[in-house]
This record gives C-alpha cells, structure tokens and sequence, in this order.
C-alpha cells in the first residue's frame, strides 16, 4: 500500500509518497511559489530533479506532482491506481477532532469554519484538499491529520484563560496548542525506549525546536499542557513569533504607533523573536555564528530563548509530579549540541546528567543522557510524516 502525504500552504505544495510495507518514502518533493513563477522540486531514486514552471493553483501543482510519480527519470509507480490513500496535514481542528478523520464534505467545511484560528493554514489545507480531489478523482480515499488532536487531552485547568467564560463559549477562546503530530511521534517513541510502550507510568517532557517550536507535559501517554496557545504565537522565544507577552503589551504599542490589529499581528509573528531580539537573523545558525563574532544582541536572544525553555521544564517538571524523560526534536533540537548541553547542564537539579559525546549527534536518534542520570534525555528525530501515513491507512 502506498499513501500520499500532503502538506499544503498557501504558495506552496510538500509531498511525500510512502510505501507501507516497510514504511519507506520512495519520492518526496515540494512545490513553491504556486501562482507566482514556479519552483518543483522531486527527490526519487536518489536523485534531485528541480525545475522551473508555472503553477497558478494547487490543482496545477497536483498535475506537476502525478506527472513526476508517474513519469520520466523520477518515476516511481506506472499509474496513480497505485496510491491507495491520500493523507493531508491539518493545522487546526479545534475542539471538535481529537484524532484523525476520513475527509468528507462535513470536514472539509469544518477546517474552514477553523480558519479565523488558523488563517495562514487551514485555508491552504482546504486548497490541498480540493487540488487532490481535482487530480486524483473522488475514488480515491483521503484523511485529515490534526496537528490540535493529540493536545484535546489538556484538563480545562490548562487549556482556559482568566477571561469571561462566555468567551471560551461563544467563539473556542482556548489553548489548543500546535505540532500534535510531531509530540505523538516522539513521546511514543520515548515510552518505547523507556520500556513502556503502552505510555502507562511515564512522565515526559517533548521540546518541538525549530523555527516555531513548542514543549508539551505528556503522562501516561497524554498530553496535559503544552506551550503554544490559541495560535502557534504563544509559548517561548522562536525564530520569528515573540512568544508569551504581557497582553497590556500589544494595545500599548498599537496606541504608540498607531497599529492596525493586522501590523500589530505581523510584528509580533514575523518581525520578533530570535530576529527582533538579534536584528541579526530567524535562522538558529546565524545566530550561532554572530555569537562567536561577539555580537551582543545575538547572545541575548540565545539566552533569552535558553531561559524560557528551562522555566517550561522546570513548571512541566512540576506539573508532572516528577520526570522521567526529556526528548529534544526537530530541526534545532535534532541538530543544536550546543544548545542541547547548556540545558542539560542547567537541568542538573533534577538529577539530569549529559553525556557529552553521545550529544555530539546531529538529526540521529541518541540517548545523551548518562546511565545513571535520573532523567533519561534523548534526540528522537521526529517524522509527522509517517503518523500521517500510519493513520491514514488505518482510516482506510
């Protein structure tokens, strides 16, 4: 059985297509800038085929992707009568999906009506949706993937603000948290390594760390909190989005300067965290690299970050009742030693212990923690690709 995993945005198209018999991406590729110029990128046979050309939809970027799967030196299956199943990424399901669903019209109007709490996402999932549809024909079966389903376990003492109840009634004001996906993969990967695979008994901490990143609290396999609010804004320090800030913040810059709530969100999502601290760079090696030149400001904005996460542990560690377990993942977690090792020295409280050359891995699953730590610490690579392929079959 092959599926074909979708993760559409608004200009852009990635895919992937496994082979479930042994779970093995046989092509993956994106397409960018869809209704500007056109960039298609396929990866097939262990070789990289790039070219420009015009997609003005998604529709037209599907044509792009059957014609690389199907076709020319790429090609990896004779006809798409081989793709069994069709799985997409969906951002936001609110309160209403807490696992994943077989798409029909109902969901498809769901992720729209979901849209005001996820605008950058969910209206390119409903892209996507209809782009396969339009390629592939209605035959074919497709499933949702939540990146909110795996969060719908958080008691209402996380998930709730101090606001007027009626909010949270009249319009889902809540924490719903985000990268559901990535944290499932990873702490059931953890509980394995742990001995415990059912999840029963464990207390794990997940650090999602990249350009956006999250940390969620999981217990007994379930998660109870986790750092990312009503929108993926919330949380810690990340490359471009500031994280948590005092609310008072925003209406006093937005009468300072005289903001629209549309520049005040732009600011605060695309002009601030480790780019506004540094006014050097979003990307975790820039900062890396002015840091060594002595830039003052960069060193802030990795401190800063560093802080931050270590307050997250420590209060998940509190609201666990204890830890057995922290996984670092994604692209600054699996690749970041530097940062990976000055928190683990500042986590010696809870009895961590790093073993330094195991932390040298970079995008491998290690355990770097030593034998006799009294937190197990690990780089798991994360894969949402895969748990959306694995549950996509079992839908079908």
């Amino acid at each position: 059985m092959k599926i074909l995993v979708i993760n559409a945005g608004s200009s852009s198209l990635k895919y992937q297509l496994i082979d479930m018999e042994g779970e093995v991406t046989v092509a993956k590729g994106v397409c960018e800038r869809i209704g500007i110029d056109g960039v298609f990128t396929h990866k097939a046979l262990g070789q990289v085929f790039k070219k420009e050309v015009a997609m003005p939809d998604h529709t037209a970027a599907f044509e792009q992707v059957k014609l690389a799967l199907t076709e020319g030196e790429g090609k990896v299956i004779d006809d798409l009568s081989e793709v069994s199943a069709i799985g997409h990424r969906a951002v936001q399901g609110g309160s209403k999906y807490d696992r994943s669903v077989r798409i029909d019209a109902d969901v498809v109007q769901a992720i729209r009506d979901y849209a005001p709490l996820a605008p950058l996402h969910n209206p390119a999932t409903v892209l996507g949706i209809e782009a396969a549809t339009a390629a592939f024909g209605t035959d074919i079966p497709q499933a949702a993937v939540f990146d909110t389903a795996f969060h719908q376990t958080m008691p209402e003492v996380a998930y709730l603000w101090g606001l007027p109840y009626e909010y949270y009634k009249k319009y889902g004001v809540r924490r719903y948290g985000y990268h559901g996906t990535s944290h499932r993969f990873v702490s059931a990967r953890c509980c394995e390594l742990l001995g415990k695979p059912d999840g029963k008994g464990t207390r794990i901490i997940t650090c999602h760390l990249g350009n956006g990143s999250s940390i969620a609290a999981i217990k007994d396999g379930k998660v109870i909190d986790t750092t990312m609010g009503m929108t993926p804004l919330d949380g810690f320090l990340m490359g471009t989005r500031c994280g948590t800030l005092d609310p008072s913040v925003v209406t006093f810059l937005m009468d300072k300067e005289g903001l629209s709530p549309a520049e005040m969100d732009a600011i605060m999502n695309k002009k601030s965290g480790m780019l506004g601290v540094s006014g050097v760079s979003s990307d975790d090696r820039d900062i890396a690299a002015a840091m060594e030149q002595g830039n003052e400001r960069a060193k802030l904005a990795w401190d800063m970050r560093s802080y931050q996460i270590l307050k997250y542990i420590g209060g998940y560690a509190a609201a666990l009742g204890g830890l057995d377990a922290i996984v670092f993942t994604a692209g600054i977690g699996e690749n970041q030693d530097v940062l990976r090792a000055e928190l683990m020295d500042k986590l010696a409280y809870l009895g961590v212990k790093p073993d330094y050359e195991a932390n040298k891995v970079h995008g491998q699953e290690a355990e770097i923690s030593t034998a006799d730590s009294a937190v197990r610490v690990f780089v798991i690579p994360t894969n949402e690709e895969l748990v959306i392929a694995r549950d996509t079959k079992a839908l079908i």
